[in-house]
């Protein structure tokens, strides 16, 4: 269902995706339960002629029952939630795997720009690639992004990817991702940035490593 919306692209994705599909299903099942009880008290203890309310303090066992067990339940579907949550995170955010490429991106209002290794394929050396609104990778290949921003906070936002990453001023943040299918996708900032935050976006082209490496022959003699 979620993949009709916006396809997953990365490894990763998938992952998120379960995360999210999993919160909405827990929390969606407890809303039917709270509605179904709710209401059914409401019309088992509703009003009837010659019947006087009854007084009750909280306190009676068969009473403190109905909000024990429930909280209990709710408490085991929140660690599930949290554990399934933690081991993403610990996945997309620090368990980064050997990097076969790197690409610097550089946030500034309202703009991205893009700095892919040449032709060495080292990033930082002299023929280096640098493009502005868009970001050129390969499929089936682990990068290395390292995330700055000249001026205020911006946040690197690929949907396709499931990738979100504050980029702060001063820092270099740096985060992996690695894409499964070729096109063309958007990158997006995800944070107020300015009164051009609205425009600030890009795009992300993806092609196989071959259509790739013909992209840097040709980028390199331009």
């Amino acid at each position: 269902m979620i993949d009709k919306f916006i396809e997953p692209v990365s490894t990763y994705a998938s992952d998120i995706d379960f995360v999210i599909l999993l919160i909405a299903v827990i929390v969606f099942f407890w809303l039917i339960v709270t509605e179904v009880a709710f209401f059914g008290l409401i019309f088992k203890y509703r009003a009837k002629e010659g019947q006087k309310a009854g007084y009750v303090t909280g306190k009676e066992p068969e009473l403190k029952r109905w909000i024990t067990i429930p909280h209990a339940i709710i408490i085991l579907c929140d660690i599930v939630i949290i554990v399934a949550a933690v081991r993403v995170w610990y996945i997309v955010k620090q368990d980064l795997p050997p990097a076969e490429a790197e690409v610097r991106v550089i946030a500034q209002q309202w703009s991205w720009s893009f700095v892919h290794p040449g032709a060495d394929g080292k990033l930082d050396t002299d023929d280096d690639i640098r493009t502005v609104d868009e970001l050129h990778i390969a499929s089936d290949k682990t990068y290395h992004f390292h995330l700055e921003s000249k001026d205020v906070v911006h946040s690197f936002s690929v949907p396709v990817f499931r990738l979100k990453q504050d980029a702060v001023p001063g820092r270099t943040i740096t985060g992996w991702f690695e894409a499964e299918s070729t096109g063309e996708f958007d990158i997006q900032c995800a944070e107020m940035c300015g009164i051009g935050h609205g425009i600030m976006g890009a795009r992300i082209i993806i092609k196989t490593p071959e259509e790739h490496a013909a992209w840097i022959a040709e980028s390199s003699n331009s």
